[in-house]
């Protein structure tokens, strides 16, 4: 087995025993901001499958998402049954929402892809890898988040069904 191999099978092992050094790390995602920088990939064999780099102009961020059905805060519209709606399927999954508030934040660089790191009882974890397209010297399509170019938008797009 190679060394990548290894660290995937490290990170999994952590994650499905819920060891000691897996829950430290949440407790810290959960007091960090919704969107931080990071300095280097927590799952570092996904990241590089991917097309993460260690090199100038690509970067990492970790996004922190509220899990589960979201929830509709009230029925606009009187009480028709037609709009007496509580949850609604949004259409997008948390990973590509992820991929949009990133993008968002950091309007300068674009969305290579992403991956999930970890969740708790309410948050979702995801990093994402940035691109600097001129520093990384890449040829990227600007806005790929939104115009559905990443893995997590194919999918919804149904391109992998």
């Amino acid at each position: 087995m190679g060394m990548y191999k290894y660290i995937r099978k490290t990170f999994e092992k952590e994650y499905h025993e819920r060891e000691q050094i897996y829950r430290q790390r949440l407790a810290l995602w959960r007091s960090a901001g919704a969107i931080e920088k990071v300095e280097r990939p927590t799952n570092l064999s996904r990241a590089r499958m991917l097309g993460y780099k260690a090199k100038q102009g690509i970067i990492i961020v970790r996004v922190r998402l509220t899990r589960g059905m979201r929830k509709r805060r009230k029925p606009s519209g009187g009480r028709k049954p037609g709009k007496n709606v509580r949850y609604l399927a949004p259409g997008v999954s948390l990973r590509h929402t992820a991929e949009q508030r990133a993008n968002r934040k950091f309007s300068n660089m674009d969305v290579l892809n992403s991956y999930w790191v970890g969740a708790d009882g309410q948050k979702k974890y995801f990093e994402v890898i940035l691109v600097d397209a001129k520093l990384a010297g890449m040829n990227l399509a600007r806005t790929r988040a939104y115009r559905g170019m990443t893995s997590a938008a194919k999918k919804m797009r149904g391109f992998r069904r």
